[in-house]
C-alpha cells in the first residue's frame, strides 16, 4: 500500500514541508516530537509525544512502527541510540554518524577542521565560566558565543569586551539544549555574507542548489534569497568544502551547508543533515524544492536536474508573545501583492502555539531581481498579523 514507512524524529515546520512531499510520493509518515499537534503531525498517518534525547522511547517507537527510514528533523536526539539502531540494521537518513557529529557544533567543528582540514574560524570550547574567559583571550575580541546544542540561533551573543564574555556565557547555557554546560567561543569573522549550501548526497553522486544567500537576527534567520551572488573563487570553494564534508558523513539526503563568504574566500561555518530553515525559499524558487530532494535522495529516487525559477525570496512571520489562542489576519493582503511573472505565496506552519520571536510561518516571492524578491517577501510576511485573544 504504502512505497516506505518513514519515521521523523522532531515535527516542526520542516518537518511538515517533507511530509507534505512524501505523502505525495505514497508514504506512510510517523511523526514524533515532544510535544502534542506539532505541525508535522498533522499531516502524518500516525504520531508519538515523547522527547527526543529519551533514547529508549526512540527505540520504542521504532520496534512499534518499524520505519523503513528515521529521519532525524531536529539537533536534540539522542544520537547514540540512533548509532545502536543503525549497526542492528534499521536505515538513519542521512546516516548516524552525520547525525552525531552535528548534533553539537563542537562536533562538526572539529571534525571540519582538524580532521577534513576545511576553513573555518578561530575557536575555542568551554564548560564553565573560568574557562570561556580564557578561550576568549585566545580566540580573541570581538567573538561571538553560542552553545554547543541549539535550534534557530537561541544563546548565541556576540562579546565585544572581556567583561561581556561571562554574562554571554550565561545566555548560551540558559537557552541550550540538552544537560551539556558547553559552549563554543568563535572568531568574529569580518565577512560579506553567509550562505547556506544546499548539497545533495544521492545514490549517482553530489548535487549542488544555486547557493542561498539569509541575513539573521538575534542568531535567526529573518529573509533567504536564491540565488546569492557569489564570486566564482567563492563559489568553488563553497561547492569543494561542502562535497568534502558531505562525502565523509556519508548517507544520502540534503545536508545544509552554511559558510562565511569573505571576497573569494568560503569559510565553513556549520551543517545540518537535513532540510534548512533558510531554504524554505526553494518552495518557490526551484525545483524540486530542498523537501522533495531530501525525499529523492533518502529513497534513492532519480533527479535528473535541479531548475531555477529566477529570484526568489522568503520572509518570516515571527511572533511577539507567547499565547495558545491566537489566529492570523492578512494573509488575502499578503497575497494579493502577486502579479504576473512575480508570484507570492504563504506557508502558516500550524504551531498549537506562540512565543516571543518564534516563527510561525513564512512568505514567498519572486522578482524581477534579487532585491526586488526581498521587498516582495519581506512586504507580503508584513501584511501577515497575528491576533492574540485576551
Amino acid at each position: 500500500m504504502f512505497t516506505a514507512t518513514l519515521m521523523l524524529l522532531g515535527s516542526g515546520e520542516l518537518g511538515r514541508e517533507f511530509t507534505i512531499a512524501a505523502k505525495r510520493l505514497g508514504c506512510r509518515i510517523v511523526a514524533c516530537d515532544r510535544y502534542a499537534n506539532a505541525p508535522a503531525m498533522q499531516m502524518a498517518d500516525a504520531s508519538e509525544v515523547f522527547p527526543m534525547l529519551d533514547g529508549a522511547k526512540i527505540r520504542a517507537a521504532v520496534e512499534k512502527h518499524r520505519p523503513d527510514v528515521i529521519v532525524p528533523e531536529i539537533e536534540a536526539i539522542d544520537t547514540a541510540v540512533l548509532a545502536e539502531l543503525e549497526k542492528e540494521g534499521w536505515r538513519v537518513a542521512p546516516s548516524a554518524k552525520a547525525v552525531q557529529l552535528t548534533m553539537n557544533r563542537d562536533g562538526i567543528r572539529d571534525f571540519a577542521a582538524r580532521e577534513l582540514g576545511l576553513v573555518t574560524s578561530k575557536y575555542r570550547f568551554a564548560e564553565s565560566r573560568d574557562e570561556a574567559l580564557a578561550a576568549a583571550q585566545e580566540v580573541g575580541l570581538p567573538l561571538v558565543v553560542k552553545p554547543v546544542m541549539s535550534s534557530s540561533g537561541k544563546g548565541q551573543s556576540t562579546a565585544r569586551a572581556l567583561e561581556e564574555v561571562g554574562p554571554a556565557w550565561d545566555y548560551a547555557v540558559e537557552k541550550m539544549r540538552g544537560d551539556r554546560p558547553r559552549v563554543i567561543l568563535e572568531e568574529l569573522i569580518a565577512f560579506d555574507s553567509e550562505i547556506t549550501m544546499l548539497t545533495v548526497a544521492t545514490k549517482d553522486g553530489i548535487l549542488f542548489c544555486a547557493p542561498i544567500g539569509h541575513r539573521q537576527e538575534l542568531g535567526d534567520y529573518r529573509e533567504s534569497w536564491q540565488p546569492a551572488a557569489l564570486a566564482e573563487g567563492a563559489l568553488f570553494s563553497a561547492r569543494h568544502q561542502a562535497r568534502k564534508v558531505v562525502e565523509a558523513l556519508g548517507g544520502h539526503g540534503i545536508f545544509g551547508v552554511e559558510f562565511f563568504i569573505r571576497g573569494e574566500q568560503a569559510i565553513f561555518s556549520e551543517l545540518s543533515p537535513r532540510p534548512h530553515d533558510t531554504g524554505m525559499v526553494t518552495l518557490i524558487s526551484q525545483f524540486p524544492n530542498q523537501f522533495e530532494l531530501h525525499l529523492r535522495a533518502v529513497l534513492g529516487l532519480p533527479i535528473p536536474a535541479i531548475e531555477l525559477a529566477g529570484p526568489s525570496a522568503s520572509a518570516v512571520i515571527l511572533a511577539d508573545r507567547e499565547s495558545d489562542a491566537f489566529s492570523f489576519e492578512g494573509v488575502s493582503e499578503a497575497l494579493a501583492r502577486g502579479a504576473p511573472g512575480r508570484p507570492v505565496d504563504i506557508r502558516i506552519f500550524a504551531k498549537p502555539n506562540t512565543l516571543v520571536n518564534r516563527r510561525m510561518g513564512v512568505a514567498l516571492a519572486r522578482g524581477e531581481s534579487m532585491e526586488d524578491a526581498v521587498d516582495r517577501a519581506r512586504a507580503a510576511a508584513g501584511r501577515v498579523r497575528i491576533r492574540y485573544q485576551v
